[in-house]
């Protein structure tokens, strides 16, 4: 390890005991929002210096063999077998410490708003946006995470033209951001009497939950309009004006939320998409950029235009960024993604490193 790595890693462990320390005072124990501030930097820190003292053990531990081995020599080959594995120990906790230290995507630990759209093929691609939803419900699911629906469209026989809904749980977005894009679809549709095999598309959008300090939203800015709330086919399933349209008047973005029977609930929802949508285009710093950035998670919804290929007649999944095929269709249907998510993460993650180096 070189000696700017370990300064800085000194540097860590005093700030992680400085922010301990910060932590038990009483003040900051009674303020609800300083304590989660300070126990979110105390975490962030944690598995640095947790691995920096595991380096340190082992390093400390190497010498003493290598002392040991200087001065025994009945016991040479046993001790030559222990350094070796303690030098690959050593090995794994600095690539390990080296990752960390290679700086993160600030929204990996953040909730995540999801979009899903039907793109093109019409009912198919709306069943199948039913499908993913399904898919990340249940992945959710397997994380302890929680799933709060925020607005849905539906068709007639189960499908939905759109669905938004946010995913809660710590490292959410880390895992989830690599789901924009383009999701194609390859199946004989239940509508397809002929038995003929179409491509259709869904669109996913991935956003990370942003707090109402992180945006500021002049209230003069909105118009918001309530109307009853309709379900499939236009049927009302209420009487009462519950239903929420907020237009952002600056940026011209539209957000509608029925999910609730609260025009108070309904607004709230709404008002989670608005500020995920605006903190994203703010973030851009060009116009251009801004145009672009949905373009960029979810293209147009052209069949050409994918991330991955759901085959169901081969039973087959394909992620085209890492080339990975699984002939696991329905367990990657029950959530089954980690294994794609894994490689799309180390992808990243090398990457980083590429561009530290």
């Amino acid at each position: 390890m070189d000696d700017t790595t370990r300064a800085r890693l000194e540097a860590a462990k005093a700030h992680y005991h400085e922010v301990q320390e910060v932590l038990s005072d009483p003040q900051v124990a009674s303020n609800p929002e300083l304590l989660r501030k300070y126990a979110q930097e105390l975490a962030e820190w944690e598995d640095v210096v947790n691995h920096y003292a595991s380096y340190l053990s082992l390093s400390e531990e190497l010498e003493t063999l290598k002392e040991m081995a200087r001065e025994e020599t009945d016991e040479r080959g046993w001790l030559e077998q222990e350094m070796d594995k303690t030098r690959q120990q050593l090995e794994r906790v600095e690539q390990e410490i080296q990752r960390l230290l290679t700086p993160s995507d600030p929204n990996d630990s953040k909730n995540v708003i999801m979009e899903i759209r039907a793109g093109a093929g019409g009912e198919e691609a709306a069943l199948f946006a039913a499908d993913l939803f399904r898919l990340y419900v249940r992945y959710a699911e397997r994380h302890g995470w929680k799933t709060e629906l925020l607005s849905v469209n539906e068709t007639d026989i189960g499908g939905y033209k759109e669905i938004i809904f946010m995913i809660e749980g710590t490292g959410a977005y880390s895992h989830l951001k690599f789901e924009r894009g383009v999701h194609r679809v390859q199946r004989v549709p239940v509508t397809e009497a002929g038995g003929r095999i179409h491509t259709s598309t869904v669109t996913v959008a991935v956003l990370p939950e942003v707090e109402e300090v992180e945006v500021n939203i002049d209230p003069d800015d909105l118009r918001i309009d309530t109307m009853r709330s309709s379900g499939a086919g236009g049927q009302h399933v209420n009487k009462t004006e519950s239903a929420v349209r907020i237009t952002h008047i600056p940026t011209g973005i539209v957000v509608s939320c029925q999910d609730e029977k609260s025009q108070l609930k309904n607004r709230d929802k709404a008002m989670k998409v608005l500020r995920a949508r605006l903190k994203n285009l703010y973030d851009s710093t060009q116009a251009k950029e801004i145009a672009d950035e949905r373009r960029q998670q979810v293209g147009t919804g052209d069949r050409s235009e994918r991330i991955r290929t759901y085959n169901f007649p081969q039973g087959r999944v394909t992620d085209h960024r890492v080339g990975i095929t699984l002939h696991q269709l329905e367990e990657v249907l029950d959530g089954d993604i980690e294994e794609i998510i894994s490689a799309l993460q180390a992808q990243e993650q090398e990457e980083r490193l590429q561009h530290e180096s």
